[in-house]
């Protein structure tokens, strides 16, 4: 049975008319800031965007009293700002000023991936995160078996530090009434971060120091130096903290070659940097410790973290993921699907726990539990899991169910044309014997037909085949599949099938790669109408939905959804065949998995 809770960060779940109309003051602050920054002369966006963060610190620190004395960052260097960039900083630290500090400290470290070009900010993967998210993984950390009095514990890419400030609060309640100087001592020895971004680990440093300054002024000196600014990746690990939790940067990266023999065990293909920080913890995570990582859900089922996926049944299975159910808003500027993920270092494989988070702000969300899922024996495949409350028994009933689309007797692969390489060859108009229809992906329509068409820019219908592009031209019939579909569309699996007709009028016919191509492979297999009409069902729009992590539809996830045995197609097949409704189509596909449609 669904369970729901509401969360609310520590501290911050303050929600008088005061304090919401000093979130809404800031607010407004900071756009202004970003519009003056992103018409500033400067040539240096990340010095500028560090320089304004830190003047809105000290002035937030100022505003509160707190001295440098005991914040001994606040007496770094910082790039002189114009008057009016000077004065903005300062009412920025003012009015974060009325707010509970660490939600002020994150509205202030936070200035400075907001300020920087969205080009310079991605390059850096510096979207820092909300409280709220920090404040539920903390919590699943906990839960998870984390002791906050006796925890050692690291974030290694802290970036504006919001991990560490929430943990060290954590540490100094959990420890209770005690003298300063031995609180202070033991947070700062058992709390470190990494940071490859001096400006970003400055920044962070300092909002330690400021949040632990009462601390620091009983004990009569300030916190040492908790955040470090290194490369993580290419440090060489000790397993000797008990939690390595954080939000870790993401997107593609080449490795240099030493590095990528250093992380072999979980690439598979191209390496996105998340699924490296993934391996990377394991490494500082003691057995029996806790991992606790806000990341892409992209991992769950594409084919290049099949590796990783292994790696961690095998070292550290997950014990719960939370699905963020907010892809647009979580961080400024980014449209990502996200989860919080726990993962237990040196356990056996055991049952995940489901869970689905709704932020309601960047300091409160709502939990829903939902049950739990059993990885598959063979971790490297896509890991089935519920997106949805409703999806649950499926996924049970999913797993037991062994057939694949080889079994049905065909394969999948990309559309071969990629049109911008071959753009002389492109033709508006038929005429010749090498001349082929071209069928780009928007001649699937959204209802599951084919309709040979090129309106779009750039789309020409013909292609024009040379020599040796032989490989080009498709000849038999299969079913066409759109490549690229969100999560916030009706569907995400766009299919149709190519009529045999069709291709043999033309002589054959140039896919192009924003398709996918589902092929029959032997003379047994299932009826392309039959396979066209299942994958434009609901059923299969949502086993889709619980195996694919990212916007693109691969040929690696689709012949990963569990499907029923060729020998239960009959009464699908006797519908296809009599042109039955999309509504009886459904509930036949939905029967055949045991529910309802």
């Amino acid at each position: 049975m669904n369970q729901s809770v509401q969360i609310s960060t520590p501290q911050l779940c303050d929600s008088t008319d005061e304090m919401r109309t000093t979130r809404i003051e800031l607010s407004n602050a900071r756009l202004m800031a970003r519009a003056w920054a992103s018409t500033s002369a400067y040539s240096d966006s990340e010095a500028l965007a560090a320089s304004f963060a830190g003047h809105a610190l000290a002035s937030l620190a100022a505003t509160c009293a707190i001295s440098e004395e005991f914040c001994p960052s606040l007496r770094r260097a910082r790039r002189t700002l114009d008057e009016t960039a000077m004065a903005l900083a300062t009412k920025i630290g003012e009015i974060a000023a009325r707010l509970p500090l660490i939600e002020a400290l994150h509205q202030v470290t936070s200035l400075y991936p907001a300020l920087m070009p969205a080009k310079e900010r991605s390059a850096l993967g510096a979207f820092y995160t909300p409280p709220a998210l920090v404040t539920r993984l903390l919590d699943q950390a906990a839960q998870a078996g984390v002791d906050w009095s006796t925890a050692k514990v690291l974030d290694p890419a802290a970036g504006g530090g919001i991990f560490l400030l929430h943990a060290a609060r954590r540490m100094v309640d959990a420890l209770g009434e005690c003298e300063p100087v031995f609180a202070l001592s033991h947070v700062t020895a058992r709390l470190s971060g990494f940071e490859l971004d001096a400006n970003a680990a400055n920044l962070a440093q300092c909002a330690l120091e400021i949040s632990l300054a009462d601390l620091a002024r009983s004990a009569g000196r300030p916190a040492p130096q908790i955040v470090k600014t290194c490369d993580t990746l290419a440090m060489q690990a000790q397993p000797v903290f008990d939690l390595v939790i954080g939000n870790p940067p993401y997107g593609r990266v080449t490795l240099p070659t030493e590095m990528r023999a250093k992380y072999a065990r979980s690439l598979y293909g191209h390496a996105n940097l998340y699924g490296i920080f993934t391996d990377a913890a394991m490494r500082w995570t003691k057995p029996g410790g806790i991992i606790a990582f806000l990341t892409p859900t992209s991992f769950l089922g594409g084919q290049y973290f099949s590796a990783l996926r292994c790696l961690l049944a095998k070292e550290a299975p997950p014990v719960a993921i939370d699905f963020v159910h907010a892809r647009k808003g979580v961080f400024e500027d980014v449209l990502q699907e996200t989860l919080l993920a726990i993962y237990h270092r040196g356990a056996l494989r055991g049952g995940t726990c489901i869970n689905y988070l709704t932020m309601l702000s960047e300091i409160e969300a709502r939990i829903t539990s939902n049950g739990a899922i059993i990885l598959p024996q063979d971790a490297s495949a896509p890991w089935l899991a519920p997106r949805l409350p409703d999806h649950i028994a499926l996924v049970r009933r999913a797993q037991r169910m062994s057939h694949r689309l080889s079994d049905w007797g065909y394969k999948v692969s990309t559309g071969p044309l990629v049109w911008n390489r071959h753009k002389s060859q492109l033709r508006d108009r038929a005429g010749g014997k090498n001349v082929h229809p071209l069928i780009w992906a928007e001649a699937v329509t959204p209802d599951g037909r084919f309709t040979y068409r090129a309106h779009k820019k750039n789309h020409a219908p013909f292609f024009r085949m040379e020599p040796g592009d032989d490989w080009l031209l498709t000849r038999k019939p299969c079913v066409v599949v759109q490549r690229t579909t969100a999560k916030e569309q009706t569907r995400r699996l766009i299919a149709a099938e190519l009529p045999a007709a069709f291709i043999a009028e033309h002589g054959g016919v140039v896919i192009e790669n924003h398709l996918n191509m589902v092929r029959a492979v032997d003379d047994e297999a299932v009826a392309p109408s039959i396979v066209a009409a299942f994958l434009n069902s609901r059923i299969a729009d949502d086993l889709f939905r619980c195996i694919s992590g990212s916007v693109a539809v691969s040929a690696f996830e689709l012949e990963a959804v569990p499907l029923p045995a060729p020998s239960q197609l009959a009464v699908l097949s006797k519908l296809v065949a009599s042109g039955a409704s999309r509504d009886e189509i459904d509930t036949e596909c939905a029967r055949l998995y045991g529910t309802d449609a």
